[in-house]
């Protein structure tokens, strides 16, 4: 059973901006703290990244997954579904934005299925740290790093 989590942070940066650094999947490395490495593997005829590889820091050990991007709703909603992952089955998600003055309020949504057979609260507990820190990572590289 996948553990689903959701969680909002306002960012104060117009939604481009934080649109742009959400979709710069090659430089994940410089600001995402588990991000080890990403490959960027198809784009789209618009230069976007739709299938990215990731190698990560999980539980420990390293973990590599592929990720396949959808832009139908962008820039409002970024989402993507794992098409590939050593030890996650289930990963989907998305990044919906919304404008409120100079200010966007980021709606992460995840859902994880881990192929490692571990407690439903330890998997919740990790879905929320993925989480967590994707979102202050991102609000760190947006608003001081920018």
């Amino acid at each position: 059973m996948s553990q689903h989590t959701a969680e909002t942070i306002v960012i104060h940066a117009p939604l481009a901006a934080i649109y742009d650094v959400v979709i710069d999947f090659a430089h994940y490395t410089e600001w995402a703290r588990d991000v080890k490495r990403v490959d960027i593997l198809e784009r789209d005829d618009s230069g976007r990244a739709t299938l990215v590889e990731y190698r990560v820091a999980a539980f420990g050990r390293s973990a590599t997954y592929r990720l396949h991007y959808d832009y139908s709703d962008a820039p409002a909603v970024i989402r993507w579904h794992q098409d590939d992952g050593d030890l996650t089955e289930i990963l989907t998600g998305s990044y919906r934005f919304t404008a409120e003055g100079p200010s966007t309020h980021v709606t992460y949504e995840l859902a994880v299925e881990l192929r490692v057979p571990l407690p439903g609260f330890v998997k919740n507990r990790a879905a929320q740290r993925i989480q967590s820190e994707a979102l202050h990572d991102l609000k760190h590289r947006v608003e001081y790093a920018g």
